[in-house]
């Protein structure tokens, strides 16, 4: 088990100490060393919780005091070979059990496909390069780098920033996001006062930044959350609690009447005791309500059935109860769902209006003007459009199979597809004017701007 970043207090010591205590450097590890960590601290996922068996399922639809009772009353008759009422009784309870095994059974598998639909990635520096990888195979000493929008994929000691805000309220309970510097600060600070840390599961609302992750999995914040949240216990809802209470109560009184009847019949006007037996099993069984059990299952199984078609998942059947009595539900819009890849079709500039040709992110392509091609090393005012679209950029063009994608900001990947359709030479074009200095683009001021050294440029 790694040991947490609260036990090592990385916000206490500077950024390359905190390097140097993980034994990586600004460069990030190597495939090689970020596979070794992985084998040695296991995967950045937080550990599932223990899930009930088919056979606990099952066993579990004949928890409730009605059944038992039916159950005892169904072995009675059984004994005294009363075969239809065994049958009739054992009926319900079987019905309403496999209702509910299958219902639940519905759940576990539509919210373990969600779970597998939801991917978390981070974009790490793995042998000196920026790439994008599955958050799960993040590893302790990963220099992890985020912006506005990311969610922090582990608990990160920050050692560089730009204007860095992050939304920690699911940690803290603050609303409003926490600026981030990586200076050290005191050792005893609580949480929501340690700027150089960013913890995982919370999100990046301004600027950018870049860290070293110094634990995953259940080693960090949230993790430590979810195991004492794995320890509360499950409460039942008011209908079930209403149910027991109900079961109890009238298991109680059956038995009472039951007996009175069996000892007033037996005693005082001398029935012969097997009869009697007989006639107060029958009157146990004709006033347990069978029925109530399958009724309730059915009811909240159709409820269950008519939130699935409206796309929203219930694990457990009482859950219905719960959302029949919300009276307000606050969300959130969460966007379109596209493919979410931009081309530019159009450049607008004091020289004319020029047209691309290609698609998606594939750099092959050029420009039209006027329906004709153009060249664009003979096309001054082009060519100097093309060349800041690479520069203030910081998205990335991979090529794989034949297929193009970028990583990073997909407005970002469109622009960089255009200027290298125009000709530009990126790595060349890093080296002759290498970046020092960025404003991160962000929604309140709607622009980027990068500054670059031109001293060395011809």
């Amino acid at each position: 088990m790694q040991p947490s970043a609260e036990e090592k207090a990385y916000w206490a010591i500077g950024a390359d100490a905190a390097l140097e205590r993980l034994g990586v450097t600004r460069l990030g590890l190597s495939k090689a060393e970020a596979e070794r960590r992985l084998a040695v601290h296991g995967p950045n996922r937080l550990p599932a919780g223990r899930r009930r068996s088919a056979l606990m399922r099952l066993a579990l639809q004949f928890h409730n005091v009605l059944i038992y009772v039916l159950l005892a009353a169904a072995f009675v008759t059984a004994l005294m070979q009363h075969w239809i009422d065994t049958a009739v009784i054992v009926a319900v309870v079987v019905i309403n059990a496999i209702i509910g095994f299958i219902q639940e059974g519905k759940a576990e598998k539509a919210m373990e496909a969600v779970r597998n639909m939801l991917s978390l990635h981070a974009t790490v520096i793995r042998d000196g390069r920026r790439v994008v990888i599955d958050a799960t195979d993040v590893a302790p000493g990963d220099i992890v780098y985020v912006q506005s929008g990311d969610k922090i994929p582990a608990d990160i000691r920050l050692i560089r920033v730009k204007s860095l805000k992050v939304q920690e309220s699911a940690l803290t309970g603050e609303s409003l996001p926490v600026d981030k510097d990586p200076a050290p600060v005191m050792a005893d600070v609580p949480l929501g006062d340690r700027a150089p840390m960013a913890y995982s599961g919370t999100v990046v609302t301004y600027g950018q930044g870049t860290g070293v992750v110094v634990a995953t999995g259940a080693a960090t914040e949230i993790g430590r959350i979810n195991a004492m949240l794995s320890e509360v216990e499950t409460l039942s809802t008011p209908l079930l609690q209403r149910m027991d209470e109900f079961a109890r109560w009238l298991t109680v009184v059956i038995l009472i009447v039951c007996a009175a009847v069996f000892a007033f019949g037996a005693l005082v006007w001398g029935f012969d005791a097997g009869e009697m037996f007989m006639a107060a099993v029958g009157l146990a069984v004709s006033a347990i309500p069978e029925g109530l059990p399958a009724i309730i299952t059915i009811t909240l199984a159709i409820g269950v059935e008519r939130m699935a078609r409206r796309k929203a998942i219930i694990r457990q059947l009482p859950a219905v109860e719960t959302l029949g009595a919300v009276t307000t539900i606050c969300s959130d819009k969460t966007g379109t769902l596209t493919r979410n890849e931009l081309i530019v079709r159009s450049i607008i500039i004091s020289g004319g209006i020029y047209d691309t040709t290609g698609s998606g992110y594939d750099p092959h392509g050029g420009f039209l003007r006027n329906g004709k091609d153009v060249v664009v090393r003979e096309d001054v005012h082009l060519a100097a459009v093309l060349r800041p679209l690479a520069l203030c950029n910081d998205a990335v063009l991979r090529e794989k199979d034949g297929a193009w994608s970028v990583e990073g900001d997909p407005t970002e990947g469109a622009l960089l597809a255009a200027a290298v359709k125009g000709g530009v030479n990126l790595q060349e074009l890093a080296l002759e004017l290498p970046r020092t200095d960025e404003i991160p683009f962000e929604s309140q001021h709607r622009f980027m701007a990068t500054l670059h050294d031109a001293a060395s440029r011809p």
